[in-house]
């Protein structure tokens, strides 16, 4: 039996998503033949090449001279093309590494056709007083400013192929808004059939014809992780379906388990024949034995198919997933590792880890540790089944993923990473001489004692982000983070004395959170860049999910779940009443705004009010708040947190 896994387009540029890879290396391991591919990158190189531009080029200028002239991005790539066609080449081979020289003449500024995203170089060089971009770039070198600017050349190329060939495309997703939360397979579907395919349509299509002519499979699997993958996966699925019948199409991942729970519309069956669940080891196994006719339907394991026009959720009691430690080691054979492209678009520190550079992917414990978060899907498996591997079975799979790949940096994907289990590994790592640099997302647990973080570091430790969330310790504890605003600002500086840059994750517009509470979060979020305890942050506005507990018991939280449309296809998001009335909205673009020149080292001395774009009250905490808890003494921080 051949199985082809695949991610439909779009997620990260930089680094194959990992699912495919856990998969291949666990179904090969099981003695299965597996060949994984990214359509994603394909469609990419093949769309930013100098064919694919002259294709975006006829389609643009047979448009109505109205449409064409509409938006700036088309405009400059029109204005531009020539050179633009002579840049993609280099500049691409640039971001993948296969060309470094190119640097000098990039950052010249004189190479690349500068089209609206270079305003923002402009903007930046406003926001510092006219001092030039010195201070936005600040210590970076040729090569990353090359890498930034190439970056936003690509992104002037995606933006002209959004506002005038395809509306659906971005670099990191693929018609995200047909699929997220959306109640009806309406949309996705009608996009799918519709005979009016667009350029990028057309291309993917193209794309999936030809994988499944060379690999002929007999099972296709694909991952759809998030909202931004799910048309491009039903695209594929489609093409499959009218070139080989009888190959039969698996389809989980993220958005599977988390928005596709309620499934109800048969119609999703037409392109593909189960849906799995949840970890997808133990299901696809039993999935590849129905298609050979060793196991009933009654055998398979939270598998959703359809039987006699409805959808059916098959799950055998008597089935069990497969331990953490016994998945096997992530392969990533098969995929164009050299293919992938390096991009600097953001200067906040964190992000441009995210996307620049190749990182191999790796779960050190299934589940969360800590799974009490009233915000995050403890409900469900991947938060809520806490199983760990010991220090010396992750030390023994990184090994193998180095003499594959041959590159030693990992993100641990993990919810939260143990700190028992980093410890382990990192003790493992440093007495078998194995050297790694590392990332990956933390709770700022009062376990991460300046010790730790030190001997963290010392194993390959760069970079950690975690939870500060609403930085107020009622909201901290009406969510049941487990942390205060003192103890983040404790374990992030030792992070940061430990040489580890820290990037904390923030949340805005928490139930019953007011005015108030929101400026004062922001006062208590300057003064951690003022102690030097985070060098990156990012807010984000709160969403009420259904399978957290807020979503699932709003009046405990103070608000109002909205009525809801008949779900047939996927539910997560869900719109809410907060009595509070205050208007998120505005004051999240005081806080971005902030966060953008605290980054940059700017405005931390100024009062955080000037930031709102309307008056808000003045912050209530302490100018000190911070610096009181950094020097508090270590024998009462021990007490107070016993």
């Amino acid at each position: 039996m051949r199985i082809l896994l695949l991610t439909p387009p779009m997620t990260q540029l930089n680094t194959p998503y990992p699912a495919t890879a856990y998969l291949t290396g666990f179904l090969r391991s099981r003695g299965r033949e597996v060949v994984q591919a990214d359509p994603a990158i394909e469609l990419v190189l093949k769309l930013f090449s100098p064919q694919g531009l002259d294709l975006v080029r006829a389609e643009l200028e047979a448009a109505p001279k109205k449409a064409r002239n509409a938006t700036p991005p088309v405009q400059a790539f029109l204005s531009h093309f020539d050179r633009i066609r002579a840049c993609v080449a280099p500049a691409l081979r640039f971001l993948q590494g296969r060309d470094p020289t190119l640097a000098m003449r990039i950052a010249s500024r004189e190479f690349l056709p500068e089209g609206p995203r270079f305003a923002a170089l402009e903007a930046m060089a406003e926001a510092a007083g006219g001092e030039g971009l010195e201070w936005a770039f600040g210590a970076l070198g040729v090569q990353d400013r090359a890498k930034y600017l190439a970056s936003l050349f690509l992104d002037d190329l995606a933006d002209a192929v959004r506002e005038g060939v395809d509306p659906r495309f971005e670099l990191s997703r693929y018609g995200e808004k047909l699929a997220a939360s959306q109640a009806t397979f309406d949309l996705v579907r009608d996009a799918v059939e519709s005979p009016r395919t667009t350029l990028v349509d057309r291309l993917l299509d193209e794309i999936a014809l030809d994988l499944c002519r060379r690999h002929q499979p007999d099972v296709l699997g694909l991952t759809v992780p998030f909202p931004g993958n799910v048309y491009g996966a039903f695209r594929i699925a489609r093409v499959f379906r009218c070139e080989r019948p009888a190959t039969r199409i698996l389809m989980g991942g993220g958005y599977v388990n988390t928005e596709l729970r309620s499934l109800k519309d048969p119609r999703v069956f037409d392109y593909v024949d189960y849906i799995t669940l949840d970890d997808g080891e133990r299901p696809i196994l039993n999935v590849l034995e129905h298609v050979e006719g060793k196991r009933g339907p009654e055998g398979l394991l939270r598998t959703f198919v359809r039987e006699e026009g409805r959808v059916v959720l098959r799950s055998s009691a008597t089935e069990h997933d497969i331990p953490h430690r016994d998945t096997g080691t992530p392969t990533y054979d098969g995929l164009p590792l050299g293919s992938y492209l390096s991009v600097v678009e953001m200067l906040n520190p964190m992000h441009r880890i995210w996307s620049d550079g190749r990182w191999n992917k790796l779960t050190l414990a299934h589940g969360c540790y800590w799974k009490k978060c009233n915000f995050c899907d403890v409900t469900l498996d991947y938060i809520g089944r806490y199983d760990p591997m010991r220090g010396d079975e992750v030390v023994d799979r990184i090994e193998k993923m180095v003499a594959e790949t041959g590159s030693t940096g990992f993100h641990f994907v993990d919810e939260a990473a143990p700190p028992a289990v980093l410890k382990a590994m990192a003790e493992r790592l440093i007495a078998r001489g194995v050297s790694i640099s590392w990332w990956g997302n933390v709770r700022f647990d009062k376990t991460f004692t300046p010790e730790l973080c030190q001997l963290l570091a010392q194993s390959g430790c760069v970079a950690v982000s975690g939870g500060l969330e609403v930085a107020s310790d009622r909201l901290l504890g009406l969510m049941q983070k487990g942390v205060s605003v003192d103890q983040v600002a404790r374990v992030t500086r030792a992070f940061t004395d430990a040489g580890v840059l820290v990037h904390a994750y923030l949340m805005y517009g928490f139930p019953t959170q007011t005015e108030q509470e929101t400026v004062d979060a922001l006062e208590r979020v300057r003064q951690l860049f003022e102690q030097g305890c985070i060098q990156s942050a990012y807010w984000h506005r709160f969403s009420a999910t259904a399978h957290s507990p807020i979503g699932r018991d709003p009046d405990r939280f103070g608000i109002r779940i909205l009525p809801e449309p008949a779900v047939s296809f996927a539910r997560n998001d869900l719109a809410f009443e907060d009595p509070t009335g205050t208007d998120h909205d505005t004051l999240g673009k005081g806080l971005k705004a902030a966060l953008y020149n605290y980054m940059h080292g700017l405005g931390l001395d100024a009062d955080v009010r000037q930031w709102f774009p309307r008056p808000v009250p003045k912050a209530k905490v302490p100018k000190d708040l911070v610096l009181k808890a950094l020097r508090q003494p270590r024998a009462k921080v021990l007490a107070a947190d016993c």
